[in-house]
């Protein structure tokens, strides 16, 4: 595998990651909670490295052929985003420190930063189309190395972006109560948005 194909593919991978979703909404609102950032991304980036391994596994394509099994997959993270998404419309967060912070929220946020990245079926089905097309036969490494390279740096770059976002929306709407509620409610739309456009697809199909 030559660093061209890496550039190739961490070109593609950012359009992918720069493009606003259920990720991004979840990070903000972990931002504007502070010290639950880390985890939060941590939790989102542990998604992305399961989808990853379970693609390079050979997992992914036997998943792929079967509808019953993705459409499963897809209700499932629909009916998750659509319960996360409600709950921060209706209690949205509010930038604070954090400094009364009860025990086991860092395990809580990086839960569900997991669920939010591993249950979302559209990040399985990203990797099963991209990262087979970067992976050549003829390398000497084993196109499953091949792939795990190309899903970590994908998750390195969301790592870098979630983080962006997470801690720009802390410096930003830190001082805007209201503005810093009126964002989270926004995040909270946009899952439930993004949750009901994978059951009208799902319903679709």
């Amino acid at each position: 595998m030559t660093l061209s194909v890496f550039v190739a593919f961490w070109a593609v991978s950012m359009l992918f990651i720069i493009t606003p979703g259920a990720d991004w909404a979840y990070a903000i609102s972990a931002g504007l909670k502070h010290r639950v950032l880390l985890p939060a991304i941590g939790g989102l980036l542990s998604g992305h490295l399961l989808a990853t391994l379970i693609v390079a596994g050979g997992v992914g394509t036997l998943v792929a052929n079967r509808p019953g099994v993705l459409s499963a997959l897809t209700v499932a993270g629909a009916g998750y985003l659509l319960w996360l998404g409600t709950n921060m419309l209706t209690r949205p967060a509010t930038a604070c420190a954090d400094e009364t912070q009860e025990p086991g929220t860092w395990k809580n946020w990086a839960f569900k930063g997991l669920c939010v990245s591993g249950m979302n079926p559209k990040v399985f089905l990203l990797f099963l189309a991209l990262l087979p097309q970067f992976a050549d036969a003829t390398a000497p490494w084993p196109v499953p190395m091949q792939m795990i390279a190309l899903g970590f740096l994908h998750t390195v770059s969301c790592g870098l972006i979630y983080l962006l976002v997470g801690f720009g929306s802390r410096v930003i709407l830190g001082a805007r109560p209201g503005a810093a509620q009126w964002v989270s409610r926004f995040s909270g739309a946009a899952m439930i948005v993004i949750a009901l456009v994978l059951l009208i697809e799902q319903m679709r199909g």
